[in-house]
């Protein structure tokens, strides 16, 4: 492990995001203060370096820096109220979850009034790809933030781009993920498709990822479904139906037709009514293997 020198962070909510973005920053020599709600993600970062808090509140005294990862509109509310009530100098607090922009825009406006700076911080990128540091961070709100903390970003991610006004790295982000849920199931109709045809699935894999039909989804999930395996989850698709419901309001509210993204939307609501919402998105594969009478001989654990 890196010698702990690169200055201080804290992180709210060590979830599969947040976790690895823990994980990373202590390898990348930070010393790393979370908490979360969860006393088994607790343990598990504490034996990955992580130093525990009692709570929100300690975590954010304990750094200059912090990153919320969350998983609900009320778990933000929760913890900025946690915040402004801990009565704190002032902190840039980088909010990393993928929520309306009016819930960011709430959270922003109570923390300013604090004396605090909320930057709009959501990152492109599966959980699998955050193990590793391959995520894009989506900063938006005051650059002057931006450049102070790039360095501790910079510790977990691969590229980080600075978007400008407050909302912007939200609006990116429902961009990036509209088109991660059609290439999610592109990629399992492709593979339901080489099957049913008889072809290996792992060598549709190698083949596809070789030429002009890849995509970085396809190449994060086709093994998956290649090998009929979808745990542990990188994205959950119980948790993926908050974004997709957020980005289906932020493009009716815009006017903007989206009729392939709405094409998906059953296909993610059948492996839900089929239990596996709490297995990683390309769980979808099996929703069309179904509709396709693809027989294989073990099938994904319901949950």
């Amino acid at each position: 492990m890196a010698a702990r020198s690169k200055g201080a962070v804290g992180i709210i909510g060590l979830g599969i995001m947040g976790g690895a973005f823990a994980k990373n920053l202590v390898a990348s020599g930070w010393r790393v203060t979370g908490y979360d709600i969860d006393p088994a993600r607790r343990r598990t970062m504490a034996r990955a370096g992580v130093i525990i808090a009692p709570d929100v509140a300690a975590a954010v005294a304990a750094a200059p820096a912090v990153i919320t990862s969350l998983p609900s509109p009320q778990a933000l509310r929760d913890v900025v109220d946690a915040i402004v009530a801990a009565k704190l100098s002032p902190r840039i607090i980088a909010e990393a979850s993928t929520f309306t922009i009016e819930d960011k825009v709430a959270a922003e406006k109570a923390l300013r009034k604090a004396g605090h700076t909320l930057l709009d911080t959501p990152m492109s990128g599966t959980g699998g790809q955050a193990a590793v540091k391959d995520l894009v961070v989506l900063a938006s709100g005051d650059t002057k933030a931006i450049k102070t903390i790039r360095p501790m970003l910079e510790g977990f991610s691969r590229v980080v781009y600075d978007l400008g006004v407050f909302g912007n790295g939200s609006r990116m982000k429902y961009v990036a993920n509209l088109l991660v849920a059609i290439h999610n199931v592109a990629s399992a109709e492709a593979m339901v498709l080489a099957m049913k045809a008889g072809l290996d699935p792992k060598l549709v894999v190698e083949v596809i990822k070789a030429g002009a039909g890849t995509s970085r989804m396809f190449e994060a999930r086709a093994p998956m479904m290649a090998n009929d395996k979808y745990e542990p989850p990188t994205m959950k698709i119980k948790t993926w139906q908050k974004d997709m419901d957020v980005i289906g309001a932020f493009a009716d509210s815009l006017g903007v037709p989206t009729p392939t993204f709405n094409a998906t939307m059953p296909i993610y609501a059948a492996a839900r009514s089929m239990g596996l919402g709490m297995l990683d998105t390309g769980a979808v594969c099996t929703v069309l293997e179904g509709l396709a009478g693809v027989k294989r001989s073990k099938k994904p654990r319901k949950k």
